[in-house]
């Protein structure tokens, strides 16, 4: 699979790691979750779930209301909560 704005892939064969690094940087503020295809089951699964993840997250952002040009101390809980979810 090939990577997407703000969806990249990790593949490395001296890493440990292998999956998806999701990120996104709005207002002053930067986003990165990681979608290991260990945790989720593969490469498409793990790109789905992050695909998703970067779906809410947009959509948590895009209403969020921004205090001096910065998100509010309730969005970046917000982002927390949905990224403990996905």
């Amino acid at each position: 699979m090939k990577s997407i704005k703000n969806l990249t892939r990790f593949t490395y064969e001296t890493a440990a790691f292998q999956g998806w690094r999701l990120t996104l940087s709005r207002s002053g503020s930067g986003f990165i979750k990681y979608f290991s295809d260990k945790k989720y089951g593969g490469e498409k699964k793990s790109f789905a779930a992050g695909q998703a993840a970067l779906t809410a997250l947009k959509a948590t952002l895009e209403g969020a209301k921004l205090v001096n040009g910065k998100h509010t101390a309730t969005t970046i809980r917000k982002v927390e909560k949905l990224f403990e979810q996905a």
